[in-house]
């Protein structure tokens, strides 16, 4: 793996701009009613992908590879014109092999026509079981990704900062993270300094931060110590523990700098008639020969980090906008996420907002409305809670969508066909 990000090919060729998703999602775009039904089936099939990939018994890193694998497919193709879940299939078997964690593929097979074939997915039964079709697939995902296959992950990043991680080979790896986004000065990864103290439940919290971001496609726009570094500070304000010790800390500093300065001299105290050499004065040096450590400032900590904090800022609403845009999709027994947080930190506010004479945002589910598009005008065929099987079926009728319009366009002659992807899908 190359130690420097900026020198990768991630970096170089795998970081884009909203523009590049908008175009790579243009042809989507003309089967779906609410243009929001594509960042639910984002949700929706990262979802799947962690469940191919637990079934697999694969470790966090290897679904989150595959997970990038799968944003970067469909940079170059569309859900109307392929499968997904023969690309989910692909993407797992083939991040496997990238991370030195390799499945066969006949388990790839036999997990993927399990699950894919259960009624949470609208018992899909096209998923072939022989495994030549699974190896055709890994061929053509290896070319589209244009067999860049190393992807750096934020997990690294937030342990070391966190100070979790004391090997060599992980501190040189993380060294040499500057670029776009950060300003010249002292790096704080890589480099032993400013490690963040943060308890095992709050590290747990921003590790389920970045687990969510994958979600989204933030990991195609921002380089992954960006998202490390945002998870953090979202950490800071939806943790409970950690967002109290904060706010003690600030009221004591700001009331200790309230007090008057002739207060905070120390008056002269006369020396003690107990003070002999028989019944010595028990000495202060004894207790300062141990002395407490301060707390942290973490504020100072998140201000001291040489990136730019209005990108981390953007990255965080973006976040946020994720969990808003997650409550509108319901599956059962979905595993644990952060969201749980923000959802309880969202629902004070609201309330505290509704004492006060604020409203809910109209159109939000929170508030009973109806689904509102983007433009913000309300989309009566979308329903305001979707779940897997309406994406489910909202895939399949897109690709029939698109064959019809292939079978016949409106000049009267049939359309070119990807013979390539189109006997994969076909499978």
């Amino acid at each position: 793996m190359a130690t420097d990000f900026w020198a990768s090919s991630q970096y170089k060729r795998w970081i884009v701009d909203r523009a590049t998703l908008k175009r790579a999602r243009t042809e989507d775009l003309r089967y779906v009613d609410d243009p929001d039904l594509l960042d639910l089936l984002n949700i929706f099939l990262a979802n799947v992908i962690a469940k191919l990939g637990k079934r697999l018994s694969l470790r966090q890193r290897v679904i989150a590879t595959a997970t990038v694998f799968f944003r970067r497919f469909y940079l170059k193709n569309s859900y109307c014109e392929t499968d997904p879940f023969m690309v989910i299939a692909a993407c797992c078997y083939v991040a496997a092999k990238a991370e030195e964690s390799p499945v066969h593929i006949k388990n790839v097979v036999t997990e993927a026509r399990l699950l894919f074939g259960g009624e949470d997915y609208g018992g899909i039964k096209s998923f072939p079981s022989d495994n030549s079709k699974l190896a055709e697939m890994e061929f053509y995902l290896v070319d589209d990704l244009d067999c860049d296959l190393i992807v750096y992950h934020p997990y690294r990043t937030l342990l070391t900062l966190c100070g979790k991680e004391n090997s060599s080979s992980v501190v040189e790896a993380e060294a040499g993270e500057l670029g776009a986004g950060i300003q010249d000065g002292p790096r704080y990864w890589g480099t032993g300094e400013g490690k963040l103290e943060l308890q095992e439940t709050a590290l747990q919290t921003a590790w389920l931060i970045i687990n969510d971001t994958y979600r989204s496609d933030l990991c195609l726009l921002h380089p992954p110590h960006m998202i490390a570094i945002a998870a953090i500070y979202l950490t800071l304000v939806f943790h409970a523990p950690t967002c109290a010790s904060i706010r003690n800390q600030s009221h004591g500093s700001s009331s200790n700098q309230s007090q008057p300065q002739s207060q905070s001299q120390p008056q002269p105290q006369p020396q003690s008639s107990q003070s002999t050499p028989g019944n010595p004065r028990r000495s202060s040096r004894s207790s300062s020969s141990q002395p407490k450590k301060p707390s942290q400032d973490v504020i100072g900590f998140m201000a001291g980090l040489n990136v730019n904090m209005e990108v981390i800022a953007s990255i965080a609403q973006e976040i946020i906008s994720l969990y808003t845009m997650w409550d509108r999709y319901n599956e059962d027994g979905h595993d644990g996420s952060a969201r749980t947080a923000f959802s309880t930190h969202a629902s004070s506010r609201a309330g505290t907002k509704r004492s006060s004479g604020g409203t809910p945002r109209s159109g939000s589910v929170a508030s009973g409305g109806t689904a509102t598009s983007r433009s913000g005008t309300p989309d009566s065929n979308a329903p305001a809670v979707v779940t897997p099987q309406y994406l489910t079926q909202l895939l399949v009728r897109m690709r029939e969508a698109k064959l019809a319009d292939l079978a016949h366009p409106d000049s009267g002659r049939p359309m070119a066909y990807d013979k390539r992807l189109g006997r994969t899908q076909n499978a």
